[in-house]
């Protein structure tokens, strides 16, 4: 079994903590500034042809889609926030009673932070810009791809452009962690597929006493 002593236990939890709150800042500093700098529906270009910010909001789940109407995601949101909080204990336990590979920190980083990223504009975003009472917020997406044009003799896609999805940070974050899942799977299913073991203190074996000796 790994030992982790109790300096790198804080180490990791200090290093995903700091990844958590850069990733966050930086998703909502993003959105902040397409919220103040551009009017909805505004598109620029950042490189060449294929790469721009295009400013979109959705209600609803990931890339745009949405469920359910208003209790849908109220619901939704309320799923992220236990999905979180459950995330978050669960990591910090792992964190405290095992010696993680450094991949599957950065995994439980990267899904925490875009969790957090997107349920901070669905719960404050509709009363911070004054358009929605709490929960009602939407999301802000700005990154799109034009890479390719699918071929105008393609079934159902035929003539639009190759993932025309627009997402943001934190969405980035989510989808890198799920991919890093699929392809470091054994180091990250090692360390979360048997269940913490209690912080028990280790004792040191005594000697064995000494015998008398026998008397002749």
């Amino acid at each position: 079994m790994r030992k982790n002593n109790g300096n790198g236990k804080n180490s990791f939890l200090l290093f995903s903590i700091i990844l958590i709150f850069v990733l966050v800042i930086a998703d909502q500093l993003l959105k902040v500034w397409v919220k103040a700098n551009m009017q909805l529906g505004e598109m620029i270009p950042v490189f060449k042809n294929w790469f721009f910010l295009y400013f979109v909001e959705n209600e609803g789940m990931a890339f745009g889609l949405s469920w359910g109407g208003k209790a849908g995601k109220i619901a939704l949101t309320l799923i992220r926030i236990a999905v979180v909080s459950v995330l978050i204990y669960y990591f910090i336990r792992l964190i405290k009673r095992r010696s993680l590979h450094k991949i599957t920190i950065f995994v439980f980083a990267l899904i925490i932070a875009g969790a957090i990223g997107n349920i901070i504009d669905s719960v404050f975003y509709g009363v911070i810009y004054d358009y929605a009472p709490l929960f009602m917020g939407h999301v802000v997406d700005m990154f799109y791809f034009r890479l390719f044009k699918i071929p105008d003799w393609s079934p159902l896609w035929g003539g639009t452009w190759f993932f025309p999805a627009i997402f943001n940070i934190a969405d980035t974050c989510v989808t890198i962690g799920l991919i890093l899942i699929i392809i470091f799977n054994k180091p990250i299913f090692q360390d979360t597929k048997n269940e913490p073991e209690t912080d028990a203190p280790e004792t040191e074996e005594e000697p064995n006493p000494p015998q008398p000796e026998l008397q002749h």
